[in-house]
């Protein structure tokens, strides 16, 4: 038995209780994954002939109710779900920036048997490993480039950023090169500088919402590579 079926026979043996014939129209698995097939149709965008990239990452705010009903099987869940979600991308030819992530919100003002859903491409990233620093070295201010909520340490001599294999800095997207960028780190008196640089890319580069082939970076900038925004971030490190 799947689980699918097990959930459903544990849920269709609760509407056979007091209880669950007063919440009759619950939320049910079936109805979440076809929801987020429809966000894929919906917010499909063409990258060519043959693909178009879809969202990879939702929200599912669910009642009170059904939250606690269905969010204690939500890491099986979420598994099949996904499951469900590569078969049917596979189907229309969708492709995906990156691993599917679901999120479970509990809002009390929401009715049973209702949900909301919101879903955004996001880019999967692998970076570098990190530089090792000597237990002895002074504490000094340093910058990160933060992509989707990562940080990654900015070291002398930089790095390259792009979509293949050979980039220091791998984003999942379409719309970046396979070597994309390159950021430069050179240190300084006052701390480090830094620049980035366009490598012929085929969408360019964008700093502070300006596209550049070359700019300064400092803490606060913005950098935007296909549908991908990175921030410059300050920080110590030690």
């Amino acid at each position: 038995m799947s689980f699918f079926d097990s959930v459903e026979k544990k849920l269709e043996g609760a509407m056979n209780t007091v209880f669950a014939r007063t919440f009759k129209g619950e939320v049910q698995v079936v109805e979440i994954t076809a929801r987020l097939e429809r966000e894929l149709d919906a917010n499909a965008t063409v990258l060519n002939r043959d693909e178009k990239l879809v969202p990879n990452g939702f929200s599912v705010t669910l009642s009170d109710h059904d939250y606690s009903r269905l969010v204690p099987y939500s890491k099986t869940m979420s598994a099949e779900i996904t499951q469900q979600l590569n078969e049917y991308a596979a189907e229309h030819n969708y492709i995906f920036n990156g691993p599917i992530t679901i999120d479970y919100i509990q809002d009390a003002k929401l009715p049973v048997g209702k949900m909301k859903v919101v879903s955004q491409a996001v880019a999967g990233v692998s970076a570098p490993d990190e530089p090792v620093v000597p237990p002895t070295a002074p504490r000094r201010n340093t910058l990160f480039v933060e992509v989707n909520g990562v940080r990654h340490q900015l070291t002398p001599p930089g790095l390259t950023i792009g979509r293949g294999n050979d980039a220091d800095l791998r984003i999942n997207d379409p719309g970046i090169s396979r070597i994309h960028a390159r950021i430069v780190v050179n240190p300084g008196d006052d701390g480090l500088a830094c620049y980035i640089e366009d490598l012929q890319s085929t969408n360019g580069i964008k700093v502070d919402g300006v596209k550049v082939e070359r700019a300064e970076l400092h803490e606060g900038s913005t950098i935007t590579l296909g549908k991908t925004t990175a921030h410059i971030v300050g920080g110590a490190n030690v």
